[in-house]
């Protein structure tokens, strides 16, 4: 496509999320692309303009920037439905599935995909459960959050408490997973349908093996290895296992599946990413950079996929 066929366009970002900030980097980042790359891109700020706003800024089509709660659960995609305006990524149904950490894990399960076991708990449960289903260590988190926010690594029951009062900060039910020990990989996905592939692995080295949100979007600490150092069968199958994992949600557009590997290389399903980040840091433009495209290149590819996902009725 032309730069000009794209019509008017509309970055959403910042949003109400916690992860705000990350989505004004995120999102600042692709309207500059865009604009370099010669589109008539407009910031817009969900979280601070209306719906009305949104509806009267003439936008042809958008590119969705948002992280987290009200920009990648389903909310806004639901909006740009009823607005009628094609939007990148995935639709108000996958998206708010694979932002729901239990039902995606629990979709995942039902077909047959590797994912750590895991237990669910309310705010009010006795979290010393977990230790006796699930053993030590674990991870507790916020379902319905991202870039950590809330995550504790527990080694002790004594930790138990503190991590399920911190996740309850955010959400009003508790995931508690399994701890896999190995080595942290991610792997981003462009496409829809059959034409969903998976660009290269790449390996997340943290220190102390901690990728919080302070090692993800600030220091310069973390590593990151990409392609991985990792046997070509082994990288296909979990190239392999990542897009099935993306299929079986119902994700279009582009994404990002976070796993561990394992001692004996297991490859374990952690998480979808329906908006993955396009900061500095950020791992998509990564992997789309080791297959020969570069950051302005992927914002128009992905920008080139925004359709709306429902059919409308015909008018009368």
């Amino acid at each position: 496509m032309s730069s000009q066929s794209f019509g008017r366009v509309g970055v959403l970002y910042g949003g109400l999320s916690g992860e705000r900030e990350v989505s004004l980097m995120s999102g600042a980042g692709v309207c500059a692309a865009l604009r370099e790359s010669g589109i008539d891109a407009h910031l817009f700020d969900t979280g601070r303009q209306s719906l009305a706003d949104l509806a009267a800024a003439g936008f042809e089509r958008v590119f969705i920037a948002l992280h987290g709660r009200f920009g990648e659960d389903g909310t806004i995609q639901g909006a740009l439905e009823l607005l009628g305006i094609p939007y990148t990524g995935s639709g108000l149904l996958a998206s708010s599935l694979a932002m729901d950490k239990i039902a995606t894990k629990r979709l995942w399960l039902q077909h047959g995909l590797p994912t750590p076991q895991f237990a669910v708990l309310d705010c009010q449960a006795d979290p010393t459960v977990l230790a006796r289903e699930l053993g030590l260590p674990l991870i507790v988190k916020p379902p319905h959050e991202g870039s950590t926010l809330g995550v504790t690594r527990v080694q002790s029951v004594e930790q138990l408490p503190q991590a399920l009062a911190l996740a309850c900060e955010l959400d009003d039910r508790v995931l508690a997973e399994q701890f896999v020990q190995g080595r942290e990989l991610t792997v981003p996905i462009l496409g829809s349908g059959d034409d969903a592939h998976a660009l290269p692995v790449i390996e997340i080295i943290a220190p102390q093996g901690n990728y919080d949100y302070e090692h993800k979007y600030v220091s310069n600490d973390t590593r990151y290895v990409c392609p991985a150092d990792l046997p070509d069968a082994l990288s296909r199958q979990i190239r392999d296992l990542s897009v099935q994992a993306y299929r079986v949600l119902g994700c279009e557009g582009w994404g990002r599946a976070d796993l561990m590997l394992d001692a004996q290389n297991r490859p374990w399903l952690l998480e979808m990413n329906t908006s993955p980040g396009m900061t500095s840091h950020s791992l998509v433009p990564m992997g789309a950079k080791a297959q020969g495209m570069s950051y302005a290149q992927l914002c128009v590819a992905i920008l080139a996929t925004a359709r709306c996902k429902v059919r409308r009725p015909a008018a009368d």
